[in-house]
């Protein structure tokens, strides 16, 4: 492990920082109708649920990271397999998001400029930051969320104030029944964006407050889903469910039509900084988690030289990870859920926690 430490107002900030990222992005849960905010609080509360999980096999093992408990847990050379998934895991998670950003950017601001290009600066900026270690990546989380916390309050202000909400369009609620619901929240949030602080597993021996751990967990996924909440109710309200289903940024699209006694409008500005910064946090934690798996895994004692070559793997993949935004977008919300969400985010991490459950209780009992 690098030595180093984060606060636990540190592991808040970057919980909700990469919580938010790049869920922002994407137009979520939409299945549900104007019944997605419910689907969202309904993820919410199985992201407390795993992040339960994940916490008390932290707490069993609080010294060591997961690649290394894993080898304790199941036997050296599956737990070695295991880990070495994970590692895969999250760099392909890295390279997921990445592609989301670059297609943003271009779609939005720079369409004639290649998407090579867009990522490959992007990832410059996030390679120099994960060289400078995890304390480092915190500390800019506590200077960004405060600018973000104000973007997202002036946001909604401007919102509210510019006369665009219609709440009737989240009428009416649970019109299909509940089934539609359930099945939103068990095929798309209940992983993205809440099962998807499997990664602050990785984080969480860092922390130098250990106790602390647990509360600051599920305070931060509240606070997260809670924002989620408003800003999905926020898109419907304002588009109405067809449109929000159509737009490739509904957030984006929402902030368009602001517009206050024409004079107030194109605030283009707020959607980009808001998912920039995201989308730093959300890139940065899964690539360093990747880069801290593997030196852990593989004993490496300079983990700083594995980041160059494996920001040129996430680069690669980012761009041969689909062939357009289309297809990006439904192989990430449809495809991948249960086929590698499902068991990265919920099998596996509850396996392990009923296995060293037994072996503890067996290890008292001696």
């Amino acid at each position: 492990m690098e030595k180093a430490k984060i606060s636990a107002y540190q592991l808040f900030v970057l919980i909700v920082l990469f919580e938010v990222g790049s869920t922002l992005l994407i137009p979520l849960a939409l299945d549900a109708k104007q019944d997605a905010w419910l689907t969202i609080l309904l993820g919410m509360v199985g992201g407390f649920f795993l992040f339960l999980v994940n916490f008390r096999l932290f707490h069993y093992y609080p010294d060591i990271l997961p690649t290394e408990y894993m080898q304790k847990i199941v036997g050296k050379s599956f737990g070695k397999f295991l880990a070495f998934l994970y590692i895969l895991y999250f760099m392909y998670m890295a390279a997921k998001v990445v592609r989301d950003f670059g297609e943003m950017l271009i779609t939005s601001t720079y369409p004639q400029t290649p998407l090579f290009i867009i990522i490959a600066l992007f990832l410059v900026v996030i390679i120099y930051t994960i060289r400078k270690g995890i304390e480092v990546v915190a500390r800019t989380g506590e200077l960004l969320f405060l600018i973000l916390l104000l973007l997202g309050i002036s946001g909604t202000i401007l919102i509210a104030i510019s006369g665009i909400v219609d709440l009737k369009n989240l009428l009416p609620v649970l019109e299909e029944g509940i089934m539609p619901v359930l099945k939103t929240t068990f095929t798309q949030t209940l992983y993205i964006p809440f099962g998807e602080a499997v990664v602050f597993s990785m984080i969480l021996p860092y922390l130098n407050q250990s106790k602390k751990g647990k509360r600051i967990g599920v305070y931060a996924l509240g606070f997260s889903g809670l924002a989620l909440t408003l800003v999905v109710a926020i898109n419907i309200s304002v588009l109405g469910v067809n449109l929000t289903a159509r737009s490739q940024f509904p957030l984006l699209s929402t902030i368009q039509t602001i517009q206050i006694d024409e004079f107030l409008e194109r605030l283009d500005v707020y959607f980009m900084l808001t998912l920039i910064l995201g989308g730093f946090f959300k890139i940065s934690l899964y690539f360093y988690v990747a880069v801290a798996g593997i030196a852990n895994l593989f004993n490496f004692k300079e983990p700083s030289r594995l980041v160059y070559p494996m920001g040129i793997v996430i680069l690669i993949l980012s761009i041969t990870i689909a062939s357009n935004y289309a297809e990006h977008i439904s192989e990430g919300t449809r495809f991948i859920s249960l086929r590698i969400f499902l068991p990265f985010q919920v099998i596996i991490p509850v396996s392990l926690l009923i296995i060293a459950f037994f072996k503890h209780r067996k290890k008292r009992g001696k």
